[in-house]
């Protein structure tokens, strides 16, 4: 006699800020009836290439009307819907902290172009270390690349084909739809492990079965069976040979000499608390913002541990 078929996915609902749209009109999120206002595109004058991705590219740029200097960003016209979305999200997100700033949007017949300058119910998606600009000198951070970011509805089934592989979530790699703004702490939880411990990227899976298998051997695999069974989440059967029996390891275990300077009892404490499979059990951004790690930095400190100053560099090796 066959075991009988697990339950479809148990629903999940963000622990803070669900209803951030539902409480919102409509013309809030609902970016496919909006219709963005477009400024000449004789504007702006391109001065040198960035960088590029899947459906843009980054260009250098100055307004020649006031002489600024801006970031252009050119989609390429692909998915319409993408595009305006991205165009909303920007709109709407604009004026807060530590968030790349839409100054203006032009079109020509082929292309779309968004400009840029230096908890709104939207997920970004795509945090990683590419996408967060700094300016060491002034001190000042920003979360760039808002193409894959989303309106959040509770229970809504979004795309899991999001994100950087070292950086998705467990809830993405098993293919559970119901996620939410805890996606974002994970990638964050991805980056404080690589920067303490000096390991770029801290999970680096070989594609999306191996990058589970990675963070299996770090997080084990009895407590990814919790989190599966908790959710009703059935696990494609390629995994049953890839993953084995995983026993968790403590944090401690990736400290060695060269890093130990970087790596504090907070430091390790946040990234435990970040780096969960149970996404609902993920710290919040505003949990986070509040965690002992942080406490030097309220008070205008540099964040140490025993050894000395925890530097937080670009440059990190594998």
């Amino acid at each position: 006699m066959r075991p009988a078929a697990m339950p479809g996915p148990v629903s999940s609902k963000a622990r803070v800020y669900a209803d951030a749209n539902t409480v919102k009109s409509k013309d809030y999120w609902d970016y496919e009836a909006h219709v963005p206002s477009w400024s000449n595109q004789d504007n702006y004058q391109l001065v040198r290439k960035l960088g590029r991705g899947k459906y843009s590219e980054v260009f250098e740029a100055i307004n020649i009307n006031s002489n600024d200097r801006v970031v252009v960003k050119i989609l390429k016209p692909v998915k319409k819907k993408k595009i305006k979305r991205e165009i909303k999200i920007l709109e709407n997100l604009r004026g807060g902290t530590n968030i790349i700033r839409l100054v203006d949007t032009v079109k020509d017949p082929v292309n779309i172009h968004l400009m840029f300058s230096d908890f709104m119910g939207i997920m970004h998606r795509d945090v990683k270390p590419h996408n967060v600009m700094i300016d060491h000198q002034m001190r000042k951070l920003r979360l760039i690349d808002w193409g894959l970011a989303e309106f959040y509805h509770p229970a809504q089934e979004y795309n899991v084909r999001v994100a950087s592989r070292s950086y998705k979530g467990p809830e993405l790699l098993v293919d559970y739809q119901m996620y939410d703004y805890s996606l974002d702490m994970w990638s964050l939880g991805c980056m404080l492990a690589s920067m303490i411990f000096q390991k770029e990227p801290f999970f680096h899976g070989q594609d999306n079965y191996d990058q589970l298998v990675r963070i299996a051997k770090v997080l084990g695999t009895e407590e990814l069976s919790s989190y599966l069974n908790k959710y009703h989440i059935e696990l494609d059967t390629r995994f049953k040979d890839l993953l084995g029996q995983q026993t968790r390891k403590r944090w401690e275990n990736f400290v060695q000499p060269e890093n130990q300077h970087l790596v504090s009892p907070e430091a390790l404490d946040l990234l435990d608390k970040l780096l969960c499979y149970d996404h609902q059990q993920r710290l919040t951004a505003q949990e986070a913002m509040e965690h002992p790690y942080f406490y030097p930095v309220l008070k205008g400190q540099p964040l140490s541990n025993s050894e000395g100053a925890l530097a937080i560099s670009s440059s990190t090796t594998t």
